[in-house]
């Protein structure tokens, strides 16, 4: 009976022409690429391969690193591959690969008897890597190179890499060795200096999208736009982790991939409703976000995801305001762009930098709290709290006597909000100057967005910032020592421009004649005049002539301007705003002293210091 069964069974395959169905192949494994024009995102890599296999210059080793999904074990079968490429034509190893050649085949499957791959992570010890040094002794079996691919090799024991060593560095003719790791600070210097290193990185999410929609074309299956950001977003830079969860959004959506079908399985929340949250909180509006903040984790967003998709946001927003629309607004929607243009205009930077601070801060405590719904809640309420809160520089101001502004939440309506601008306290002070002179000055103190005092007086200028008639001639001729200094600098010579900083004594500058008197002071070489004289000549198309003078002239610019840095100082300490700051803040200290862009400066002292 089973035998006129199965007859009977195969008489129906016979007369129908069915053919026994094929297993199902991974997308991750169908799509693998089998030539390096396949690879995505690791241009600069299969650039420098190219060049090397067509001037000759194979290595006899290579390290592959990067996370996992990237393309590491891919890119060693593939360039096995290239080291064996036979074919109508092509005698000697190539990159281009336009057909199977007759290894080609055998290797991508990973069943070629002449490549041979080893996973470090079973195969830890030194006997194993006793096989392969034995095995590199003898010639290929059919192809024209032997290739030995070790995953993971980071795994192997301190003894197998030393047992390595020497076949790595001088290994047979016909021996290529292709090293694969996602922990390369594990891999001992010995290895890795005998080896042309290759850090596969992360492919971009765009590039990651358009990859998945090809894909999802050939499949047959349609695929929403925004879902594919959203897997390319969850797939972190790794394409098979973004194979792996488009295959189950397939799957799961019957051919449909959309961006609610792909939140749901991911536990993800919605974008534009996380951007609603987000707004709620920045107005203070604490109801709002809390009813947001319930819909979400009721449709199926974890608290974690939620508090972490709000820094994601709050991160976007940053980077708009921080450099534009257009260089920020990789990887966003159209509609996320609009809105944190929005946001940005609306928003400051201190605001925005406290905020992400609180977020990282808070998706810490949901990780480690037991309820992390209750947890999130907190971190909602607590940015609530902060939304109308002044910011530092206010609250620093009020501690000199000035009125705290009126409380306002941080994202007010736009039409009553005016165009940020950076706080500036304006105090006149009778405090002796540098020069100690007896005339009021004006001073202006500027408590910038990281809390440092800053002040600007109009005299002198710091080691980085040069005065505008001081940068405005750097062009041309120098028309003073300090010009001199200035244009060293600019032309990023340090070691002279320490020297003629701290250790020469001007004695005479004419700009008219090129002629620079100098006296050296201890410290300075005494080949400076003439290397000078040399660089000015290059620098300026023009002769200068610096002679050495045997009696000193006028202090060292480097000295005279740590002088004045130094009376600058005291003179801030003396201030009212500032002592009261000293005194609520015993430990704090005025760490630097900037100027306040815009202002004007004057460069009198050092032109009276030059005049002779």
């Amino acid at each position: 009976m089973a035998k006129k069964k199965s007859d009977a069974s195969d008489s129906v395959a016979g007369a129908g022409g069915m053919e026994p169905a094929k297993p199902y192949v991974v997308l991750a494994r169908k799509y693998r690429p089998a030539t390096f024009d396949d690879l995505i995102g690791q241009s600069a890599m299969v650039t420098t391969l190219r060049n090397a296999f067509a001037s000759g210059r194979i290595a006899q080793g290579y390290m592959l690193t990067g996370v996992r999904g990237v393309g590491k074990t891919t890119t060693a079968r593939i360039l096995a591959r290239a080291l064996n490429y036979e074919a109508s034509g092509y005698d000697k190893p190539t990159i281009d690969m336009p057909g199977l050649g007759a290894h080609c085949k055998e290797i991508m499957e990973g069943r070629h008897p002449d490549v041979i791959e080893m996973d470090a992570a079973s195969n830890t010890g030194v006997d194993n890597i006793r096989e392969i040094i034995e095995s590199a002794q003898y010639t290929p079996l059919v192809a024209r190179t032997k290739v030995f691919i070790i995953d993971e090799v980071h795994m192997l024991s301190k003894g197998a890499f030393n047992a390595l060593l020497k076949t790595l560095e001088e290994p047979p003719a016909h021996v290529r060795f292709i090293f694969a790791t996602t922990e390369i600070r594990k891999v001992p210097v010995t290895v890795l200096s005998r080896c042309q290193r290759f850090d596969l990185r992360r492919v971009e999410q765009p590039v990651l999208a358009e990859h998945f929609q090809k894909i999802a074309a050939s499949e047959g299956a349609k695929a929403d736009a925004d879902a594919l950001q959203l897997i390319a977003r969850a797939a972190e830079g790794s394409v098979r982790d973004g194979l792996s969860i488009l295959d189950q959004a397939i799957a799961m959506g019957e051919g449909h991939v959309t961006a609610a079908s792909v939140r749901d399985m991911l536990g993800l929340a919605d974008r534009a409703r996380v951007f609603d949250l987000a707004e709620a909180i920045f107005r203070g509006d604490l109801p709002t976000a809390l009813n947001g903040f319930s819909g979400l984790h009721r449709d199926g967003a974890e608290a974690a995801e939620v508090i972490a998709d709000l820094s994601e946001a709050v991160h976007a927003i940053a980077r708009v305001k921080a450099v534009g629309e257009e260089p920020a607004s990789e990887g966003l929607t159209a509609e996320e762009k609009k809105r944190c243009s929005d946001l940005a205009a609306r928003l400051s930077m201190p605001y925005l930098a406290r905020t992400w601070q609180m977020l990282l801060k808070g998706l810490e405590e949901v990780g480690r709290a037991p309820n992390p719904q209750v947890a999130a809640e907190m971190v909602l309420i607590r940015l609530a709290y902060t939304a109308d809160l002044p910011t530092p520089d206010e609250l620093i101001r009020s501690l000199g006597g000035a009125a705290l502004p009126a409380r306002r939440p941080a994202l007010a309506p736009a039409e009553n909000r005016t165009s940020e601008t950076r706080p500036t306290v304006n105090v006149t002070t009778t405090a002796p100057s540098a020069q100690a002179t007896n005339n009021n000055a004006d001073e202006a103190f500027d408590f910038g967005d990281d809390g440092d005092v800053q002040l600007d007086d109009g005299v002198g200028e710091s080691d980085d910032d040069q005065p505008a008639s001081l940068q405005s001639s750097l062009s041309s001729d120098p028309r003073s020592f300090a010009e001199v200094v200035a244009l060293v600098g600019e032309k990023r010579d340090a070691k002279l421009k320490i020297h003629l900083e701290d250790h020469v004594s001007l004695v005479k500058f004419d700009a008219v004649a090129g002629s620079i008197d100098i006296f050296l002071l201890p410290g300075a070489p005494p080949e400076l005049a003439n290397d000078l004289r040399e660089k000015l000549n290059s620098w300026t198309g023009r002769r200068w002539v610096v002679v050495l003078s045997k009696e000193a002239g006028q202090p060292a610019i480097g000295v005279v301007r740590r002088e004045r840095e130094a009376a600058e100082l005291e003179q801030l300490k003396a201030h009212p705003a500032v002592r009261a700051v000293l005194q609520a803040f015993p430990d704090a200290k005025i760490a630097e002293v900037r100027r306040i862009a815009g202002r004007e400066t004057d460069a009198d002292d050092d032109k009276e210091s030059e005049a002779g």
